[in-house]
């Protein structure tokens, strides 16, 4: 089997359609369809079957399935692997949950490429629920974040303990005052984009208080929604080490009662079948010092021309 043959075929499992994957390609369906053919008498198995519902995968189909997106994956990062190695550098791709990436990243990955000359760090924000399927093909080394709630054969290591606090503005009529369930989930919720994934501290949190979804607000950072929690627009979950200045100061308040806090915990995920020692597998023990943890608390950022906030991958040399 070829590579040409697994893309036609990995396409075609993943949009459900022969024709769907002969304009991914840009190839001709009947293109599409010899790949798939040459498969089948390869492999001595249908593969899959059309059905009013769509297309029915046999188990063996389903194994390749799962198969030829590993083997993709492991033909990409082998010419990435190639070419950088002319160069006398490595690559290495690290995917996190947004909460992470905007706060805990930046001095993490700071530290880490810093201790190595020949290291590129490309860090990339994604749902944590997309990270076993990111592992699993080898788009990403390492995934950071919250763990994911089923068994998903990956190798977890704890990276930090935070906690997550519910903050306002001094003059919102809770500042000051033990919220109970009922009162946090009838205010507005100034939400940043973690709270639109499907797991980690700060959507527990809202499905703990049972928040209506007219209640929440999302914007672009969690940064961005802090500042409208300032301005007394309503309440914010936030990290409490990234907030504790402002209530110091007094531009935050944080509120009071059981349910206004939730403790959580940052986990590395890397394959299980990584084999020899990488850069992804010495991240994940870095990642766990109290060296590490001080430089994610810290929030130092890298160097102004590595960093472009306005994509979402960022380079770190």
């Amino acid at each position: 089997m070829t590579p040409t043959q697994l893309r036609a075929y990995s396409a075609v499992v993943r949009l459900g359609s022969v024709k769907l994957a002969a304009a991914e390609l840009s190839v001709s369906e009947s293109a599409i369809s010899l790949h798939i053919g040459q498969l089948r008498k390869e492999l001595g198995d249908q593969l899959f079957t059309r059905t009013a519902a769509g297309l029915a995968f046999t188990p063996g189909g389903l194994r390749l399935a799962s198969r030829a997106a590993e083997m993709l994956g492991l033909q990409d990062i082998t010419v990435r692997e190639v070419s950088t190695a002319g160069s006398g550098r490595r690559l290495l791709r690290v995917a996190a949950s947004s909460l992470f990436a905007e706060y805990a990243a930046p001095g993490l990955i700071e530290l880490f490429a810093g201790r190595a000359d020949d290291l590129d760090v490309e860090l990339s924000v994604h749902n944590p629920a997309a990270f076993p399927a990111l592992l699993a093909t080898r788009a990403v080394d390492i995934a950071i974040g919250p763990r994911p709630a089923a068994d998903s054969g990956l190798l977890a290591r704890p990276v930090m303990n935070y906690r997550v606090v519910v903050v306002s503005g001094a003059a919102h009529p809770l500042a000051g005052v033990r919220a109970s369930a009922a009162q946090l989930r009838d205010q507005t919720w100034l939400l940043g984009p973690s709270a639109a994934a499907d797991t980690g501290a700060i959507p527990a949190l809202l499905r703990r208080l049972a928040v209506p979804e007219e209640h929440q607000q999302i914007f672009q950072s969690h940064a961005a929604a802090l500042e409208e929690a300032k301005r007394g627009k309503g309440v914010a979950p936030a990290l409490s080490f990234t907030v504790a200045p402002d209530v110091r100061s007094g531009q935050l308040v944080q509120l009071a009662g059981p349910y206004a806090t939730l403790e959580s915990v940052w986990h590395s995920l890397t394959r299980a079948d990584q084999g020899a020692p990488s850069a992804a597998a010495e991240l994940a023990r870095f990642a766990a010092t109290p060296r590490a943890i001080q430089a994610m608390m810290r929030g130092s950022g890298v160097n102004v021309s590595h960093f472009r906030p306005s994509v979402h991958v960022t380079l770190w040399s």
